[in-house]
């Protein structure tokens, strides 16, 4: 086989060497535009896990970048004068000129030839005298651009400005400084990557760059300007270079990585932001992963798909990390209010990748500090601590979200509602909130839809709450109240969601006539008299949810449904006083929101669920939503239960674990209302990291409460938590503990004697 490898930065070069000692027979060339000595960077950072990888591939290679690593195991992190440490991370770093040096001696001794100084052939010439095309050509791929209707790279530049330095001195651990300039807020990154040198990095948002003046300074003086700027960092030492300038970060994302026998690896790939350390760490993996692939699978075709398919989750997890990373500092203004130590561990576990478990196994001093900081009481997780919305004290923290049964007949809650809500209200979580409940008939989602719009309906409601009333003290019961808009008169959701029904439909309404997916049925614009129908309809079931005996209430302007097709420049079209601008927009909703509000009793509270994006091109924005937010917040909303999506059939969700609570992180710091946040939370680990690090009062979970009713009393047993925050009823407690197993640590029997 003859491998032509486009590049030789790391991931290059590790290829190389990993496809030559594989198979020497294998003729290997790597084609380099720079010297051997001139790279970019400074220092690079590996984490044990890749380290592992390199050792068990290739130990000439670890056993040569041992010698050099610089180790550490704290991050430091100043704000406002005052640095907080937390210790157990494990980092390792080596000057980026070394690893380059000892692969550079591996690919020689192997026999990988290397053309320093050099552009490659054509990759059409390549492609055609090689049998293997290796594209490590990195974030401004000449390859990716050359085929770029094969590849499909989505290449997305970010808001914040930032540059690589190094210092002539050692930090002592991995160090974040904020510095809160008259020009706005600008970050340090720094880490150590020999005994006497450091990277820097300077970061700070576009608008704050150019507010400063670096725009308009030379490389010198810009450098010169940022020691000055975090000379307590620095101990008044100055900064270098090394032909740095200030850019963007962009991110990449290829839906394809090869290309018959061309294929991608590393930054030309794909990137992650810096924050995380992880473009070296990904391209040191692609490498393994494609001399692996190379050797198992039979023909080349079947191992560059093998390849993508092994390294693609494993990279759209890490870029779903650093995109979180990312998009925490650049919106770090947020955060510096917060308490010092909450600070502290938002930072670290921005990405989510780090949580409250791990650091709390990593650090448990710093973490315990963090949580009396909080108000935590002894012993007690974050997610265990009450919280106060008007005149209702919840216990925990843990929401069982909106789930539509779709098994209501007539609109009235039967036996299934009362077991499945009772259920899970019997499983400690601090609220349980209904499915939507329908204010008409007309406004449900499906035949199965369950409503108060009668008095039956509203007694068999009354039978729901007083169960849990009297079954499980301590647990809130709310209702949702909705209209389905133009998303009604379709079949139940096993049957096939948001299809039309197939006879026995009802006619829709909504703010636009507009349908919801193509060839389905076209709603009314509703008239002047109709909103003012449909908002008595809304009073009239809050006022039936009061005396069924529900403890909150939620109205419903998320996910399509009428009040959110309002809210959505995509569905709202009217050109009367209820479309246009935001302010427009909003008025309906605001009157629904008023209007129930003069009927629900004064101490009970209410919250609003929104949709923070529509997830298309041209709909509501963040900030959007952030004035949707401080508009009934305004209003008197109590809290804000903050979704996304489901407003139009043509989204494009940027799916991933807790992948919508960004959005309630925001409203919850600018619009400064205490908010729900939902979306694939999944575990208790992020329920605390989330409460704790302040992105968050709530967390709703739906999908964990359908697999484990009691979830929250099983989070509580996990943790050894036994306090008020997840009280077990009466007769389930001989099951609070977790039921034992067979052992696997049992002491191994002795086969042999010494001596």
């Amino acid at each position: 086989m003859r491998v032509a490898i486009i590049g030789g930065g790391p991931g290059g070069l590790y290829a190389a060497a990993l496809l030559k000692r594989l198979d020497p027979a294998r003729d290997v060339t790597v084609w380099e535009r720079n010297a051997p000595d001139e790279t970019f960077g400074f220092g690079v950072v590996l984490s044990d896990e890749t380290l592992g990888g390199i050792e068990h591939a290739d130990p000439v290679v670890y056993e040569a970048l041992e010698r050099h690593f610089v180790r550490w195991d704290d991050i430091d992190i100043v704000h406002r004068g005052t640095r907080y440490t937390s210790g157990g991370h494990g980092f390792a770093a080596v000057r980026r000129r070394t690893l380059l040096k000892i692969l550079h001696e591996r690919c020689h001794a192997l026999g990988v030839e290397i053309h320093f100084g050099t552009e490659a052939p054509p990759l059409e010439q390549l492609s055609a005298t090689h049998d293997l095309v290796v594209a490590a050509d990195g974030v401004h791929s000449a390859t990716r651009a050359s085929h770029a209707d094969v590849f499909r790279p989505r290449v997305t530049a970010h808001r914040c400005r930032y540059i690589w330095l190094a210092a002539d001195f050692a930090f002592d651990a991995f160090r974040f400084e904020i510095a809160e300039t008259e020009h706005g807020v600008m970050q340090l990154h720094g880490y150590p990557y020999s005994a006497g040198a450091s990277t820097v990095i300077i970061e700070m948002r576009e608008e704050v760059w150019r507010a400063a003046g670096f725009d308009e300074l030379a490389e010198h003086e810009s450098i010169e300007r940022c020691a000055k700027i975090f000379a307590d960092a620095l101990g008044g030492r100055p900064l270098h270079s090394n032909n740095s300038t200030w850019t963007t970060f962009r991110t990449v994302v290829d839906e394809r990585w090869s290309h018959g026998n061309v294929v991608l690896l590393g930054d030309a790939a794909h990137t992650a932001h810096f924050s995380i350390g992880s473009g070296t760490k990904l391209a040191v993996e692609d490498a393994l992963a494609l001399a692996a692939c190379l050797r198992e699978r039979p023909t080349l075709q079947e191992a560059l798909a093998a390849y993508e398919e092994e390294r693609k989750p494993v990279v759209a997890s890490t870029q779903r990390a650093a995109r979180a990373s990312l998009e925490w500092f650049e919106n770090l203004p947020l955060y510096l209010d917060q308490p010092p130590r909450q600070f502290a561990f938002n930072l670290l576990t921005r990405s989510r990748r780090v949580t409250h478990d791990n650091l709390r196994l990593r650090d448990s001093r710093f973490t315990e500090a963090v949580e009396r900081e909080f108000g935590c009481p002894p012993g007690t997780p974050p997610m265990f601590t009450p919280f106060r919305l008007r005149g209702l004290t919840l216990r925990n923290r843990v929401v069982v979200s909106p789930m539509d049964m779709y098994s209501a007949v007539d609109g009235i809650p039967g036996d299934f509602h009362l077991v499945h809500l009772g259920a899970r209200a019997l499983g400690g979580a601090g609220l349980v909130m209904t499915e939507m409940v329908c204010v008409s008939a007309e406004g449900r989602i499906t035949p199965g839809c369950a409503g108060l719009y009668t008095g039956r309906q509203a007694e068999a409601w009354r039978r729901v709450t007083e169960f849990v009333h009297t079954q499980a003290p301590g647990t809130a019961i709310g209702v949702q109240l909705g209209h389905s808009g133009r998303k009604g008169s379709t079949k139940l959701m096993w049957e096939g969601m948001d299809e039309p029904l197939p006879e026995g439909n009802w006619p829709l309404v909504a703010a636009s006539p507009l349908p919801y997916r193509p060839g389905g049925q076209t709603p009314r614009q509703l008239s002047r008299a109709q909103l003012t129908d449909i908002r008595e309809q809304f009073t009239a079931a809050a006022w039936r949810a009061a005396r069924a005996g529900f403890d909150l209430l939620e109205l419903h302007c998320a996910h399509g449904y009428l009040l959110s097709g309002f809210l959505s420049p995509l569905t709202n079209r009217r050109t009367d006083a209820y479309g246009g601008s935001l302010e427009k927009r909003l008025r309906f909703p605001l009157e629904v929101f008023d209007a129930v509000r003069t009927v629900w009793p004064a101490e009970r509270p209410m919250t609003v669920r929104i949709s923070a994006t529509d997830w298309a091109e041209g709909g509501t924005t963040a900030e959007d939503a952030v004035g949707i937010a401080r508009a009934f917040a305004a209003h008197g909303a109590d809290a804000i239960d903050v979704s996304t999506g489901q407003v139009v059939a043509e989204e494009q969700p940027e799916f991933g674990r807790s992948y919508q609570t960004p959005f309630a992180d925001r409203i919850r710091h600018e619009a400064g209302v205490p908010v729900i946040a939902v979306g694939a939370i999944s575990s208790w680990d992020d329920v605390n990291s989330l409460v704790l690090a302040g992105r968050t009062d709530l967390c709703a979970l739906a999908r964990p409460h359908l697999y484990d009713p009691h979830w929250t009393l099983h989070a509580a047993a996990e943790q050894g938590y036994e306090g008020p925050g997840a009280g077990w009823p009466a007769p389930y407690r001989a099951g609070s503990r977790r039921p034992q197993t067979g052992r696997t640590d049992a002491p191994k029997p002795r086969l042999t004697l010494d001596g």
